[in-house]
This record gives C-alpha cells, sequence and structure tokens, in this order.
C-alpha cells in the first residue's frame, strides 16, 4: 500500500517558473512514488481575498491547466477544488471545538501575514482560523507526507498536535480495552510480547526506534492478515494509538516531507510574484521570455562591460542555478568575475534552458484550452474521488465524537 501524500495551493491563475521549482516539480515527482491528492484552496483564498470572488473561478482553471501542464497524471494523482466537498468545512468546525485559541495566535505566519498584508483588513475569524482549516485539508485525507518548505513546518506541526488532541480526547470509546485486546489476539504470540515491549518503551523513554519498530509490526501484521483474516484498517489505527498511550489513531498525525526546493527570485532580485510585476509565467512565450531575461536586474558594481562582477550578488546567478549544467556555470563564475563576458551573454543559456523547458508545457496547456470540459471532468473525477475518501473519514470522526445517532 502506498502511502498518500497530500498539497494545495491557492488559485493565484496561471503559475509562474517560481511555482514550478518552488512546489509543482515535485508534485510531478512523488506521484510516481506516493498516492497523491493535490487541491485547489478555493477557500483559503478567501481568507486574505474575501473581497475579490470575481477573479477566483477563472484563477482555478488556469492553475490547473498548469499543473496538468507540468506533468500532474490525473490517473496517478487526485486532483480536486476545496469548496467542492463540504466535509472540509464538517472536519474544520469539529476540529475547532477542541482547538486552544492559543495555538492559532502563535503560528509565525499568522503575524508575518498581519504584518505583509497591512492594507487588508484581516482581523477576521476566517484569517484566525486558516491554520485549522488546512489542518482539516490534511487530516481528512489521513495524509503521511504533506509536503512543504521550512516556512511552512509549523503548518504541519500544528497539524499533528491538533490530530493528537483529538486521539486523546475521542480515541477512547466504550470497550476501548476490549477491541485492543481482541486486536493483539489477531497476532502471534511473539508479535504480542514484540509489540508490548515496544509500546512499554516508547512510553517510558519516548523513544523514536520503539516506537517505529512497533509500528513496523502492526502494519507488518496488517499486510499479511488482510481482510482475509477479517482484519481492518480501524484495528490498526486501535494498535497504533495503543502503542503511542492515547485511544485509536482516528486522525493520523503527517509529517512534513522536505523536499527540494529551488527558490528563483524575480526579474528585479525581490521574490516572484505576478502581483509585483516581476515573474516568468509558465507559458510565457518564447520572445516574452527573451525580453524579460534581458531585462533583469544584474550585479550592480557591473556598470560598464569592463567591470567585474560577482554571480552570488547578481539575481541572474539564480537561474543559472536552477537551469544550466555545471560547465557553464563554471563559465559564468570565471567570465563573470574577470569582466570576460557581458550580462547579455551570461543570460542567453538561461533564456535558451527555460525556453526549452517551456515548450511542451505550452503545448500541452494549447490541447487543454481548446477542450476546457476537459479540463471540469478532470477535476470533477478527482472531486468525487476526494469525496470517497472524505466522507469514510467524517464517519469515523462522527462516530468518535459521539454525533452518529441510530
Amino acid at each position: 500500500m502506498r502511502t498518500r501524500v497530500l498539497s494545495g495551493m491557492r488559485p493565484t491563475g496561471s503559475m509562474h517558473l517560481g511555482h514550478y521549482l518552488g512546489a509543482l516539480k515535485n508534485w510531478v515527482r512523488l506521484q510516481a512514488e506516493h498516492e497523491c491528492f493535490f487541491f485547489v484552496a478555493d477557500w483559503h483564498a478567501l481568507t486574505t481575498h474575501y473581497d475579490e470572488r470575481e477573479v477566483i473561478e477563472q484563477s482555478v482553471y488556469d492553475m490547473v491547466i498548469d499543473w496538468l501542464a507540468a506533468g500532474l497524471d490525473p490517473d496517478k494523482s487526485t486532483i480536486f477544488i476545496q469548496s467542492r466537498l463540504p466535509e472540509h468545512a464538517e472536519l474544520f468546525t469539529l476540529l475547532a471545538m477542541g482547538t486552544p485559541l492559543g495555538w492559532l495566535e502563535r503560528v509565525p505566519t499568522y503575524k508575518d501575514q498581519i504584518e505583509k498584508l497591512k492594507d487588508r483588513d484581516l482581523a477576521t475569524y476566517g484569517f484566525l482560523g486558516y491554520p485549522l482549516l488546512q489542518a482539516a485539508d490534511i487530516l481528512i485525507y489521513k495524509a503521511t507526507y504533506v509536503p512543504v518548505g521550512e516556512d511552512q513546518s509549523s503548518h504541519v506541526e500544528l497539524t499533528r498536535e491538533v490530530a493528537r488532541r483529538f486521539n486523546h480526547l475521542y480515541g477512547r470509546g466504550a470497550g476501548f480495552e476490549g477491541q485492543v485486546a481482541g486486536a493483539l489476539a489477531k497476532l502471534s504470540k511473539d508479535d504480542q510480547r514484540y509489540y508490548e515491549r515496544q509500546r512499554k518503551a516508547f512510553g517510558e523513554t519516548g523513544s523514536h526506534e520503539a516506537w517505529a519498530k512497533g509500528e513496523a509490526l502492526v502494519r507488518r501484521n496488517a499486510a499479511a492478515l488482510g481482510i482475509g483474516s477479517g482484519w481492518s484498517a480501524a484495528e490498526t489505527e486501535l494498535l497504533l494509538g495503543h502503542l503511542k498511550g492515547s485511544g485509536r489513531s482516528v486522525l493520523v498525525e503527517p509529517q512534513a516531507l522536505h523536499t527540494e526546493v529551488l527558490r528563483l527570485p524575480g526579474l528585479d532580485g525581490a521574490k516572484m510574484s505576478k502581483s509585483y510585476g516581476n515573474a516568468i509565467l509558465m507559458r510565457d512565450e518564447a520572445d516574452t521570455v527573451t525580453k524579460k531575461v534581458r531585462g533583469m536586474a544584474t550585479d550592480p558594481a557591473r556598470v560598464r562591460r569592463t567591470d567585474p562582477g560577482d554571480p552570488a550578488k547578481c539575481p541572474v546567478w539564480q537561474f543559472h542555478v536552477s537551469y544550466s549544467d555545471e560547465p557553464t556555470k563554471a563559465w559564468v563564475q570565471q567570465g563573470c568575475k574577470s569582466a570576460g563576458i557581458g550580462c547579455l551573454e551570461c543570460k542567453q543559456p538561461v533564456i535558451d534552458a527555460i525556453v526549452a523547458q517551456q515548450k511542451p508545457w505550452r503545448e500541452r496547456a494549447a490541447a487543454l484550452i481548446a477542450e476546457p470540459k476537459k479540463v471540469h471532468w478532470i477535476v470533477e473525477a478527482g472531486t468525487e474521488r476526494a469525496r470517497l475518501v472524505a466522507r469514510e473519514t467524517m464517519k469515523d470522526v462522527r462516530e468518535a465524537m459521539g454525533l452518529s445517532y441510530g
């Protein structure tokens, strides 16, 4: 059984190269290794831009087209829209009942966004609660991994805390001990003793090694026994929860997956952003790319062609890091520092590499734009696949909280 990965993006419309290298490139790779769920976080867009509803729909499909053009395969990944699944809002609401207010106020990006978006009224419940909505997005699919950059690790840690608190509050239902005993009885005597040793070791010392050994034992037996012996996914969660001293793991604690993230500056050296007008879009035409890169800011020390420069102080160098091979990078280093090459010469390999990369993207995007119903169908099909998983989780959550009335 493949581990599950979940990630999402706010609908910002057509994507730029920073989006691709910062996240999308990794998504394309991950879909070959994991069961992947990728969603359009349109509710999250409303937490900061609730008064700009007109642009959201077009932005959703522009972004999905870029996802597909970059290589996301709807047969390998589940692609869906957050707002089509009211289960996300239901889980968000139920988690809000037991999540301390202080947990939300201490999220680093909360204060950071308030500082950066001073022109917006962010004194709203939606903005305060967006990290918890993000936690609900992850937990409802029982994701094992969430690919994030270092600056987003705090959100995954909050999600883990929320899941841990929920399992502590609601994981020990009536007859819990008997259920544990029943699940353990399906293991061999040796495995039962081994499981108990790891459980005690983890409880006494918090040993990650003990936890890993116990988890491996449970999952190995779950795979070996399967449904033929009446083993269920609920029993796997039950024993994993008992292993860490809590109740049944109704909600899975995800791990942050720190994949390689390549960051590109914008054309002016600041962060690449469409709102800053300094971005190269994934579907820009070749002549547009050429014009943008040729006009990029460079090392300010190179006023004249004969002035030596320092690649480390030039935004163009970061493009070479992402797009150029080692001989080209060595050529740039030597030529820039010695004034042996000019800035336009330095930029040409970057232009060539970007144009070559974009060619298949534009071709695939053109085919999708010509068939808008196909894009809508891909999203609808993915949304229905996601709904099946979300509904199963909500069934477990309602039962754990005593909300499944007969």
